[in-house]
């Protein structure tokens, strides 16, 4: 059965959308195929990798990558985690869900940003592991048909 493709977008692929790929594949791996990008990409934050790492999700292969180079044919699902700024548009009929979620590599002490990095992630698995919880799962109906 073919996985569901998620992908989560923001404007650098740096840090927010970055995390949300490695909690997505991780932990849901199994049932979506997890990528991410961006309108601008650049790189991905060393806290971002580290805050990760504190969960045993290694996420040092993954790379920046740009909106455009995404096949639309691998997107089922998209997920902005834009707050301030301008999110990414990915043209297509997909099904859409935007969590505002502010930058974590914002000005700041070292502690205070490991700190926002912490938050961002905590939050980003909150979310992900809820939206999964009342997805259906593949081959069943959506909750109150006959898959249920």
């Amino acid at each position: 059965m073919r996985q569901e493709g998620l992908l989560f977008l923001c404007v650098a692929n740096s840090a927010r959308s970055q995390i949300a790929e490695g909690i997505g594949r991780h932990f849901h791996g199994d049932r979506f195929r997890v990528q991410s990008a961006g309108t601008r990409p650049c790189f991905v934050h060393p806290l971002a990798v580290e805050v990760l790492a504190e969960w045993g999700i290694d996420a040092t292969s993954q790379a920046s990558k740009s909106v455009h180079d995404i096949d639309p044919s691998t997107v089922d699902v998209v997920i902005t985690l834009c707050a301030q700024e301008a999110c990414p548009a990915f043209l297509g009929q997909r099904e859409r869900l935007h969590w505002p979620l502010s930058d974590p590599a914002g000005p700041g002490t070292p502690e205070t940003l490991l700190d926002g990095f912490r938050q961002t992630r905590d939050e980003i698995r909150r979310r992900l592991d809820a939206w999964v919880a009342g997805r259906p799962g593949p081959g069943e109906n959506a909750p109150g048909g006959s898959g249920r």
